[in-house]
């Protein structure tokens, strides 16, 4: 049997261990209760809204409300910007957050061929995942254009660089000057792009996609030089006998791109 203060010191112990898992618990609590009402800053109204009021500065102000509340679909400061001059399709109460939802978007009033510059036209090619890059082409990007098509005399698949340097007017419905926060999320993503070319390259284009498919692929915006052979294509047989891409090794060894921090530089070989 334990004796002297033995005891005591047990009991003690065990308290404390008890309080501790007590205090850890209601620390626990508390702080799941408190989860997600830090407070954030959005945009409210200042003044009640009528449907079809156009929003001036003076009409919006900012306060914090728990962040719980705040979804994709409120206004914050750092865009309040964008609903300026813009107007409500419902009235708004005085104090209440301002939502994208509400406002007309601009894109809806956007017209395309105010982009178009004078003796060009606007092309729209299909582009799925892999063949946009996997949806990194965005617009004002220039790209080149490869078709794959299946060779009319040998029966052999090809692939051909078809236009280079092409300047991108539009993915799906959203171009340069579309303020993606007006945009539904589910409507961001897309399976066209619209291209700037001449009337020429648009035939060459609709002729292209009738015959096979096309691809794109993204290039520096300050990268220019129309590098790529107009004769040159790529078949089964040059894959395989391994001729043009040896050479193409050489080619890509004459200016090798490397990475130091954030910058890409290009280096040429000795």
């Amino acid at each position: 049997m334990l004796k002297g203060k033995t005891p005591l010191l047990i009991a003690i112990s065990l308290g404390l261990v008890a309080g501790l898992i007590a205090w850890s618990a209601v620390k626990k609590r508390e702080a799941d209760v408190r989860k997600g009402w830090n407070l954030v800053p959005v945009v409210v109204a200042s003044v009640d809204l009528s449907e079809g009021t156009v929003v001036t500065m003076e009409m919006v102000s900012q306060r914090t409300i728990p962040e719980q509340f705040v979804t994709s679909s409120v206004v914050k400061p750092d865009s309040a910007s964008y609903i300026i001059n813009q107007k409500v399709l419902v009235p708004v109460q005085a104090g209440d957050p301002l939502l994208w939802s509400q406002f007309e978007t601009t894109r809806a009033a956007e017209r395309l061929s105010t982009k178009v510059m004078k003796k060009a036209r606007a092309f729209t090619v299909d582009v799925k995942g892999s063949a946009s890059v996997g949806g990194w082409v965005r617009p004002n990007d220039h790209v080149d254009l490869i078709g794959t098509f299946k060779d009319p005399t040998l029966g052999d698949q090809v692939a051909i660089t078809l236009l280079q340097n092409v300047i991108v007017l539009a993915t799906g419905r959203i171009t340069g000057t579309t303020n993606v926060n007006l945009v539904p999320e589910g409507q961001r993503d897309y399976n066209h792009v619209t291209l700037l070319v001449i009337p020429e390259e648009a035939e060459v284009l609709a002729l292209a996609q009738e015959l096979g498919t096309l691809s794109l692929s993204l290039r520096n915006e300050e990268d220019v030089d129309m590098g790529v052979e107009r004769t040159a294509h790529t078949s089964i047989r040059t894959l395989f006998d391994g001729q043009r891409m040896a050479l193409l090794q050489e080619r890509r060894k004459s200016a090798i791109v490397f990475i130091r921090g954030n910058v890409a530089k290009t280096e040429a070989v000795e």
